[in-house]
């Protein structure tokens, strides 16, 4: 582009920039007064130039991202056909979760395993079962979703006992490709601050590194999950990737990127005034996007109370599909490079989370701090900050703490229930418990109707 339009201008620097503003400030502390920290110790300015340009290597993919299905195995039959229409419909990849083992050649049939990523989440560790499939595909395009210290997060329990899920993971990793994902969506869903999910699965995944050493690290792939503070979740994927090259540099590894599922949060998911989901999961399936996920695999503006169906799904599929191919986002995964406030927000998270991750390591690991219980109390901690800005109206859900529909009734809508469960179980540690953040103003508005 010519600069004949801008030879008349004078450049300025950012020192002049701020000195012109503490002039108009008029005393007021330029510090005190425009620089805005976050809870989690960023500091957010009242502008950028090139200097806080940074470029510093993100490791984005070479392509852009892949719209996935994700599909719920109840009967293999039917979630056979859902999968072949999401494929005709526009999704490229598909993600099957399951409680129990199913007729995978049923599940798969006339499905082109070769050319559609596959991704497998299953809720038991059932190796024989796993290597058959992963034999019957025979495709590096498909990915396991097994994490032993993510049950143990999430459900304070092992999937079997320590040592035999670790016999039945090393016997999956030695005959499947891709076979352990690290599920960091249970920090971002339990109130996690950015700084904490970064810094957590960096730990969380290093555990599996000191274990296996690494030649398994090409084995692991991340889920994430993002939610509407938009810059900064473009930021925090960014990041990670950072991060991730880092530590395997660690371990003499080079040339493997971070391989990134992501989906929209389900904290900030409402069951009132619900269409709102919709403009919730588009901003955050952007910043997916332009934080450089590999696939993306959107939620229905009904996810928490209903049961899957046709119209949310191609709803919440063709969102993604807008995103893509009307909004020309098909390649987007290096647009943030040269963003000067992007930039900064991604070196501030990558450094304050190495810290933190240092912290955790010098502490014995992070199975060690999670088997003590200082991972759950920290991301309590956060979690209480930021529903204590939600019950005060600092932080906005609309129509749920800010401009409620009085006649919006949903007793009788409820095909799932949308709270926290209360269980009694036996648990070797506490959970990490993942809750939204409208669930007690809701629970209270349902016993109104």
């Amino acid at each position: 582009m010519s600069d004949y339009l801008f030879n008349d201008f004078q450049e300025i620097s950012a020192a002049q920039w701020k000195q012109k503003i503490q002039v108009d400030l008029k005393g007021d502390d330029y510090n005190d007064t425009l620089l805005w920290k976050t809870d989690e110790g960023i500091t957010v300015k009242p502008f950028y130039t090139k200097e806080d340009q940074t470029n510093i290597s993100t490791n984005a993919p070479e392509k852009g991202f892949t719209i996935c299905q994700s599909i719920y195995i109840e009967e293999a039959k039917k979630a056979n056909s859902f999968a072949i229409d999401s494929l005709k419909r526009g999704a490229k990849a598909i993600e099957f979760k399951a409680k129990i083992p199913f007729n995978y050649k049923e599940l798969l049939k006339d499905i082109d395993v070769k050319n559609t990523l596959l991704y497998f989440n299953f809720k038991f560790l059932t190796p024989d079962f796993i290597i058959e499939i992963s034999k019957f595909v025979n495709s590096k395009n498909c990915y396991f979703n097994i994490d032993l210290i993510g049950n143990l997060a999430s459900t304070g329990n092992w999937f079997s006992n320590s040592s035999n899920g670790i016999k039945e993971l090393k016997k999956i990793i030695e005959s499947a490709d891709n076979a352990i994902c690290i599920n960091t969506s249970i920090y971002q869903n339990a109130g996690a601050n950015s700084t904490q999910q970064l810094a957590y699965t960096l730990a969380h995944a290093n555990e599996y590194l000191n274990y296996f050493g690494n030649k398994i690290a090409h084995q692991i792939h991340f889920n994430f999950s993002v939610g509407s503070n938009y810059f900064f979740e473009i930021a925090k994927l960014r990041a990670f990737r950072i991060l991730w090259a880092a530590l395997l540099k660690e371990y003499d590894v080079t040339n493997n990127k971070a391989h990134l599922f992501v989906k929209p949060t389900s904290r900030n998911k409402t069951l009132y005034d619900y269409n709102v989901n919709i403009l919730r999961t588009t901003s955050e399936c952007m910043s997916a996007i332009l934080g450089g996920a590999d696939t993306i695999s959107n939620i229905s503006y009904d996810d928490i109370f209903h049961h899957s169906n046709e119209f949310g799904e191609r709803i919440s599929r063709n969102q993604l599909l807008i995103l893509q191919q009307e909004c020309e986002l098909s390649d987007a995964q290096n647009f943030a490079d040269g963003t000067y406030y992007i930039e900064s927000i991604t070196k501030q998270l990558a450094q304050n989370a190495l810290i933190v991750f240092k912290t955790i390591e010098k502490g014995g690991g992070f199975l060690k701090q999670l088997k003590e219980g200082n991972i759950q109390r920290k991301i309590k901690d956060s979690s209480d900050k930021e529903q204590a800005k939600f019950d005060a109206g600092e932080l906005v859900l609309v129509g749920s703490n800010k401009i409620q529909n009085n006649k919006d009734l949903m007793s009788n809508k409820l095909s799932l229930y949308p709270f926290i469960k209360i269980r009694n179980d036996k648990t070797l540690i506490l959970p990490i418990i993942q809750k939204r953040l409208t669930e007690k103003l809701e629970l209270k508005r349902l016993e109104d109707e």
